[in-house]
């Protein structure tokens, strides 16, 4: 006689770049090995499969593409799916600022944790009166990078002009347009590369001002009794 099969719940959420609700389920414990297994492995591809997997699995609506998420959605839903497996509140550790050493643990409600979004943000970049730059957000590969240790990542400035490069969707001006998925990744590297001081600034402006997962705490230094203000922001801060 066969064992039974254990219920396992929904969830709804919204993807916070579209708005569209999707339905997903918490990790089951071969997911969990899965992502075990390939963050134990430090290998960029294994841990960015490993993901999508995972993820593909547990978003029960049809026709999310995980790899085609902006990174602060994969951080949005890789945090509810991960906390519905252990509970509705997770635990960090927050260094206080008065100090900078004493170390407090908070608890935090996940459904608290939003994506937050910042007014000024604008992903068309002008570069001078005729040219203008159509940006999209980071994807997998940036999420892997910010949340996890990973060999080799890539090095400074060409870790973040591949960033850049990656995150063009097109350059047009009144007559033209030019699709980033029509050129190689050397041509956009080099396109990068041939701006000035005020055109790169405004590219970080773009990413420094994109939607980001978010949540501010207030903790109090056991030591000094001071209220800290604490803004934790990435997934990388709600598992510390």
């Amino acid at each position: 006689m066969p064992l039974p099969k254990i219920n396992t719940p929904t969830y709804e959420l919204e993807i916070p770049s579209t708005g569209k609700k999707i339905k997903y389920r918490p990790f089951l414990v071969r997911e969990e090995k899965i992502l075990v297994m390939a963050l134990e492995s430090e290998d960029m591809g294994q841990i960015t499969n490993a993901i999508i997997e995972i993820l593909t699995d547990c978003i029960i609506t049809k026709g999310v593409k995980v790899s085609e998420l902006a990174t602060f959605d994969i951080e949005y839903l890789f945090l509810n799916i991960r906390a519905k497996s252990v509970g509705e509140k997770i635990e960090v550790n927050v260094t206080c600022p008065d100090d900078g050493e004493t170390e407090v643990q908070m608890e935090i409600d996940i459904d608290t944790i939003k994506v937050q979004r910042d007014k000024n943000h604008n992903n068309i970049i002008k570069l001078d009166d005729t040219l203008s730059m159509k940006m999209k957000y980071p994807s997998m590969e940036q999420f892997v990078e910010n949340n996890f240790e990973v060999k080799d990542a890539g090095s400074g400035v060409d870790q973040s002009l591949d960033m850049i490069s990656s995150c063009i969707e097109m350059v047009y001006n009144q007559d033209e347009c030019w699709s980033a998925a029509d050129c190689t990744k050397k041509e956009m590297m080099e396109f990068v590369e041939q701006m000035n001081t005020k055109q790169f600034k405004e590219i970080e402006e773009f990413f420094t001002t994109m939607p980001k997962l978010s949540h501010t705490i207030t903790v109090k230094n056991p030591n000094t009794k001071k209220n800290n203000e604490v803004v934790l922001e990435g997934l990388a801060s709600f598992f510390s």
